[in-house]
């Protein structure tokens, strides 16, 4: 099997170094950028399998590259980014999600996690290839259609385009419409993760979603979880 590909891109020079010798030594292949135009570079040069990326950067920030590999893909399913940002604040990390970004990290990290992150990343974007070779299943909720086979979602007959998450996100709750499910299980199902840790990733995703399909759509059980709801208004 070749090597899984993740490109880091980290301005600060020993941080980015560390990060990338753990990936080499967890068997993958790296590569590295320091600024905004040698991120979108490299990312046209090696066709990475995933993209490590700082928030702030020189040249030009992140979220603007983020911006730009999103806007070119290279494979049906768009690169995933994992976004590292020294904010912990909510409204950076939506901004983030709202560009292209699938996930992210807050420094200081572990580098623990951060190969945890990457590693269901990957079987995230391996699954998605497996089921848009399979037959299409179209789930339907309202006028809420969700194509797994084209990885396609149309609200109220608009395409709507989400990230690989968000659409692994809204595909697990139209599968059980009415359903509340909570965020240990959204997690375990969406992100592969075993532990309960990130339940914070869930909300800021669903609050993502939620921007692109209507609020209404999606209910919220405080405590609990979420539902995608029959017979809501977006």
């Amino acid at each position: 099997m070749a090597q899984q590909r993740v490109l880091v891109v980290e301005d600060e020079r020993v941080i980015n170094q560390a990060v990338a010798d753990r990936l080499r030594a967890e068997g993958f292949a790296v590569e590295q950028a320091y600024d905004g135009p040698g991120a979108v570079d490299a990312h046209a040069a090696t066709h990475p399998d995933l993209v490590i990326l700082d928030v702030m950067l020189p040249g030009f920030d992140g979220l603007e590259v983020c911006r730009r590999i999103q806007a070119t893909p290279m494979s049906p399913v768009p690169v995933p980014v994992l976004m590292l940002t020294a904010r912990d604040d909510e409204a950076d990390i939506l901004v983030g999600l709202a560009v292209g970004a699938d996930d992210y990290l807050t420094k200081p990290f572990r580098m623990r996690e951060l190969v945890a992150r990457v590693r269901a990343l990957l079987r995230r974007v391996d699954r998605a290839a497996e089921l848009a070779a399979r037959p299409a299943t179209r789930l339907v909720v309202d006028d809420l259609v969700v194509d797994t086979g084209s990885r396609r979602v149309l609200a109220s007959g608009q395409e709507v385009h989400l990230t690989p998450t968000e659409f692994d996100l809204l595909t697990r709750l139209a599968s059980s419409p009415g359903e509340v499910l909570t965020r240990e299980r959204l997690l375990a199902d969406v992100w592969d993760w075993e532990a309960a840790s990130g339940t914070r990733t869930v909300d800021s995703h669903v609050k993502a979603l939620r921007a692109k399909i209507g609020a209404g759509r999606v209910r919220t059980v405080h405590g609990v979880g979420y539902a995608l709801e029959p017979g809501t208004t977006p």
